[in-house]
């Protein structure tokens, strides 16, 4: 199985991005998938989940409202749109893919992850 995940980079705050993840090597449509990320210094953390059929999704508080998680499971692909972005949105953004097709919040849930993209946001 491997995830690609694409599309961080440097945004001001308040900008927006669009992160991407196409998955290969595993019938995509029947895993919830996730992103996380992770700070300098802290733990990964749990940013968004969508189950595996697209219908249900979740976010961490700091994120909700901003952040919008989706799937097209003909495309094996998923994506993250992130608005009004601030600085402790900066991280390394990883996207994975669960061992079950519901959402899940804990990492040792999700078995095969991305490499990463950096998101820094200056202020």
């Amino acid at each position: 199985v491997q995830l690609q995940a694409s599309g961080g980079g440097l945004v001001q705050v308040g900008g927006s991005l669009r992160l991407s993840c196409t998955a290969s090597g595993r019938a995509f449509g029947d895993y919830a998938m996730g992103w996380f990320r992770q700070a300098p210094g802290k733990e990964r953390e749990f940013v968004a989940g969508i189950n595996s059929g697209g219908g249900n999704t979740d976010y961490v508080d700091s994120v909700k409202g901003r952040f919008t998680i989706s799937r097209d499971n003909a495309k094996n692909t998923m994506w993250l749109q992130m608005n009004n972005l601030k600085p402790e949105d900066t991280a390394v953004y990883y996207c994975t893919t669960s061992d079950f097709p519901i959402i899940t919040h804990g990492a040792p849930s999700y078995d095969y992850w991305g490499q990463g993209t950096q998101v820094t946001v200056s202020s």
